[in-house]
This record gives C-alpha cells, sequence and structure tokens, in this order.
C-alpha cells in the first residue's frame, strides 16, 4: 500500500513538474514570438510608421500567402485569356510584357505601400521588418560603413545548408575579415586578365547555337536558359577551379539543387532558431551540403601549387593564422556565395538582357554595330569591352528593370537613426530594389520603359540604383559580372539576330532571385557576314 502511495504521489510530482516546465515554455515563446515583437512595433507606430496588423504566431504570414494565391491566380486567368487570343502561344511579340513584376510577384508590399506609405513595418514570427523605400533614409543607410549595420539574419537558418558562414550571410569582424581577403582577387586588374577566359567559354555555347541554325534552314527556335547557366557555370568553374573546371561545373549543378532546397522559407525554424527538423526537404539540403563540401575540398587538395581562385582565398586565409577546419570552411562556404551571386545571378541577368534586346531591334542593332566598329574583326578583349558604351547602357538598363537581389537586406545589430527614424535593435530593414528603379521621381515618368540612353549622360544618384546592393557591403565582384555579361552579350549580338519566339511566356518569379519562371524562348537567325573570333 505504502509503495502505492509513492508512485502516486511521485507521479503527480512529475505531472505537476510537467505542467509547470509547459507552461513556462509557453510563457517564453509568447514572451518571445509576441511580446517582444509588438514592443518593436510600438516604438515604431511611436514615430508615426504603420503597418498591417500582425496576428500570432506568425505575424503577417498569411497576409502575404493570400495575397500571393490571389495574384498567381489573376496570373494565371490572364494567362490563359492570353493563350485563347493567340492560339495557344505564349504572345512572344512582346506586346503583352509590362516590366514591372512586383504586382505578380510582391503583391503584399504593393497594398501595404498604398496604405502606409514607402515607409512600414511588418512582421514574420518574431521577426520585425521596416520597409523603406523613402529616398532619404535609403541615402542613409548606403552611405553608413558602421559594422552595427549588418546583413539580416533572417532566413540565416534557412540558408545556412547555401551560405553557412560566408561572406553574404557573415556579419561584424567575420565580414570585415572574409571581404579583406577576398575583395584582392576581384580587382580590376585581375578580372581584366578573365577576359580571355570568359571568351574561350562561350565558343562551346555559339558553335552549338550555329550548329543549331545550319541544320534547321537558317533559323532556330531556343529556350536559352540552360546554355546561359552552363556559359556562367564554365566561366565561374575555371575562375575557382583552374584545371578542375570540368568538376567544378558538377559541384555547381548540385549547389543549384542546394539553392531550390532552401528557396522557401521555414518560418518556424527562424522563430525557434533551429533547423534540424528532419522534414524531406532539410534532410535533402543537409546531404547536398556535405557533398558539396567533401567535393569543393578534394579539388582545392588536387590542385597543388595551381594558381585559381578558391586556392588563393585559401592560402591568404591560411595565412590569417586560423585552424585548418576554420579555413576549409570559409573555403567552402565562400565557393557557395560565388556561385551565388557570380553564377546564378550573371546567368539570369543575360537572360533577361537577351530577352530585351530581342524585344528591342533597334537597341540590338546598335550594340551590333557598335560591337563590329570596336573590334574591328579582332577577338574581343579587356580594352574593347571598356570601349563599348551603347552595350554598357543596355546591361544598365537591364539590371534596373530586372535586378537579380528582390531586397537590400540589413539588420540593425544596435540602435540606429537613418532619415530621421529610429531603428530598435534587431529590427530586419528591407528595402526593395524595384520600387527604387521604378520610382518616377528618381528616374522619370517613362521609369517602367525599356530606355538604355536613360544612362548615356550621368550615374544615377547613389540611392536610386541597388543592382549590386549598397553601402559598404557593395558586391565585390560586379566588375567580374560586368565584364562577364559583356563579353557573352557582345559575342552573341555579333553572330545572331534575336527576336522574342512566339512560345516565350514572360512571369518573373522570385526563387532567391527573380528569374524566369518558363525561361527565355529565342528566335536565332545567323547575322549577314558575322565574323569569328
Amino acid at each position: 500500500m505504502e509503495v502505492g502511495m509513492v508512485v502516486v504521489v511521485a507521479a503527480k510530482v512529475l505531472v505537476s513538474l510537467w505542467c509547470v516546465g509547459a507552461c513556462c515554455l509557453a510563457a517564453y515563446l509568447y514572451r518571445v514570438v509576441w511580446v517582444a515583437p509588438r514592443r518593436v512595433l510600438a516604438e515604431f507606430r511611436r514615430q508615426g510608421i504603420g503597418g498591417p496588423r500582425p496576428s500570432f504566431p506568425y505575424g503577417n504570414l498569411a497576409d502575404m500567402r493570400e495575397a500571393i494565391a490571389a495574384a498567381r491566380q489573376q496570373l494565371a486567368e490572364a494567362r490563359r485569356r492570353r493563350r485563347a487570343r493567340d492560339g495557344g502561344g505564349g504572345g512572344g511579340d512582346g506586346g503583352g510584357i509590362v516590366h514591372d513584376y512586383r504586382p505578380a510577384v510582391l503583391p503584399f508590399y504593393e497594398k501595404w505601400r498604398k496604405d502606409y506609405g514607402p515607409i512600414f513595418t511588418y512582421s514574420m514570427g518574431n521577426v520585425v521588418f521596416l520597409h523603406v523605400s523613402r529616398p532619404d533614409v535609403v541615402r542613409d543607410i548606403n552611405l553608413c560603413v558602421s559594422l552595427d549595420l549588418g546583413k539580416s539574419s533572417y532566413l540565416k537558418a534557412t540558408h545556412e545548408p547555401l551560405f553557412g558562414g560566408g561572406i553574404l550571410k557573415s556579419n561584424g569582424e567575420a565580414w570585415a575579415h572574409q571581404r579583406k581577403i577576398i575583395a584582392r582577387e576581384f580587382f580590376l586588374d585581375k578580372v581584366k586578365g578573365m577576359v580571355d577566359l570568359m571568351v574561350d567559354s562561350a565558343q562551346t555555347l555559339l558553335k552549338s547555337w550555329e550548329e543549331g541554325i545550319d541544320k534547321n534552314g537558317g533559323t532556330i527556335d531556343i529556350k536559352i536558359d540552360d546554355d546561359i547557366r552552363a556559359y556562367s557555370a564554365d566561366v565561374i568553374s575555371r575562375t575557382c577551379f583552374g584545371s578542375s573546371y570540368i568538376k567544378g561545373k558538377n559541384i555547381f549543378l548540385k549547389i543549384r539543387e542546394l539553392q531550390k532546397a532552401v528557396s522557401k522559407p521555414n518560418v518556424l525554424a527562424e522563430m525557434t532558431g533551429l533547423r534540424f527538423f528532419p522534414i524531406k526537404r532539410n534532410k535533402q539540403a543537409w546531404e547536398l551540403h556535405k557533398q558539396v563540401h567533401k567535393l569543393i575540398l578534394e579539388i582545392v587538395k588536387e590542385s597543388g601549387e595551381e594558381r585559381n581562385l578558391l586556392r588563393a582565398i585559401l592560402l591568404s586565409a591560411s595565412s590569417s593564422k586560423v585552424e585548418l577546419a576554420e579555413a576549409e570552411n570559409f573555403i567552402v562556404d565562400n565557393c557557395k556565395s560565388i556561385y551565388f551571386a557570380g553564377y546564378e545571378s550573371t546567368a539570369v541577368t543575360a537572360a533577361w538582357c537577351l530577352m530585351l534586346l530581342g524585344l528591342h531591334p533597334e537597341w540590338q542593332d546598335r550594340v551590333r554595330e557598335e560591337v563590329q566598329e570596336v573590334c574591328a574583326g579582332q577577338p574581343v578583349d579587356s580594352q574593347s569591352l571598356q570601349k563599348m558604351k551603347n552595350l554598357t547602357m543596355v546591361i544598365q538598363e537591364t539590371l534596373r528593370l530586372y535586378p537579380a537581389g528582390a531586397f537590400v537586406s540589413r539588420q540593425a545589430l544596435q540602435e540606429l537613426k537613418f532619415g530621421g527614424v529610429h531603428i530598435p535593435k534587431g529590427v530586419n530593414i528591407y528595402i526593395p530594389v524595384s520600387t527604387m528603379h521604378l520610382d518616377p521621381n528618381l528616374w522619370g515618368p517613362d521609369v517602367k520603359e525599356f530606355n538604355p540612353e536613360r544612362f548615356s549622360n550621368a550615374q544615377p544618384q547613389l540611392h536610386s540604383y541597388l543592382p549590386f546592393g549598397a553601402g559598404a557591403r557593395t558586391c565585390l565582384g560586379q566588375g567580374f559580372a560586368m565584364a562577364e555579361l559583356k563579353t557573352l552579350i557582345s559575342l552573341i549580338i555579333s553572330k545572331f539576330v534575336l527576336k522574342l519566339s512566339p512560345n516565350y511566356e514572360h512571369s518573373p518569379t522570385l526563387k532567391l532571385i527573380v528569374e524566369p519562371e518558363f525561361g527565355v524562348d529565342l528566335s536565332l537567325t545567323r547575322v549577314q557576314g558575322a565574323y569569328r573570333h
């Protein structure tokens, strides 16, 4: 009997402790997920900054999903009507193309900006965001060089397998240390030395398209995206991996799979700070990360004394007196960062640029004439690229209308003040790049039209043009990216006449970067009397 009583008492004690623990956990989660964010939102309300009312526990996530679902339904209906009108084609004459993708890709921002103005707050779980598209605030953010303004930590858990502790996601002294090591590898003199490599990498693409045209009676309809990605992968693989670039291209294929696996936010992981939920997507990302980590280190070790980008970065990191394991993680994480910034973004920009040239034959002719005049039958090199002003303007306008990065994201690591707005510690600041690029007060009434001439006289204001980010964290590889884009576009335009295919379906979508959902379909013919490189 006494033993039975002891068991009962013990059971009651355990149940009581469990209840107390559960209550404490619930109270903690309530405070973290609801009370703390509400205090931050209240601080903004006192400054006159409004925003949509959040719901427990996911903030404004339901509103965002509802807006996206409605926008997708509208797009699907518009697509069905267009196909019915065009007899099943995609409308490749360009008549229905609108360059402002915000209502389709970011419909919730459009609604909130109309309701609350250019600065407003919203939240996802326990993370508070400040949406900023007021020029004076954006200018101050651009001018800030303090380490107290860092990269946004939102999606850190979701994106950890893709970026790790690399330069794209790190903050503070860790970021400053990485930037110092990597920056020297992208100085202008080194980029100039890579142009011949870029020209060589383009030959496979050019030959493939020429053969396709010859086999199809002088014209060919193709979806260019995979070919452009193959070119970009070849360039970055040769740059990063040297003679092992073929293995490097295999790594980038795996990193693209990894990108797809982590492209959708995991709000639960962000709220809890945990990324260890063994769901299918996470397990796929973990396995791909392991494979990529192993392959990168194998190539670095195989390269011996051969000089390539990753080995140069590894040697710089090793000379900084860090542990070998830390140096290896450094090289792996930044290889993935270089892939994302230097491969995927560049390939997508090239696809958008060729789409726009196919849509605007008058600019295609201007660029072609310029290339022929500058090169005079000689191969493209770094000096000739610098003289291609029309091509540069076309690429700049492409980056204005279709910036690869939808946002410039920052986080206040300490309390900060920009444009008279006090920003509490921990707040994530999102600058919508497309909104700054499509502001008629900054760019003029033709802001939604393709007009490269707007770049002919003066550089845009610091806060109005953000294709490579902003401020101290502006993309290190922008010179490399521009050289790669100019090399590829100049070679293609010198050999082929581009026209949008009737199969082209204009549908920008956000998958970490803004890319063509259904690819870019072009009709190609040879340029009469085209010279060969």
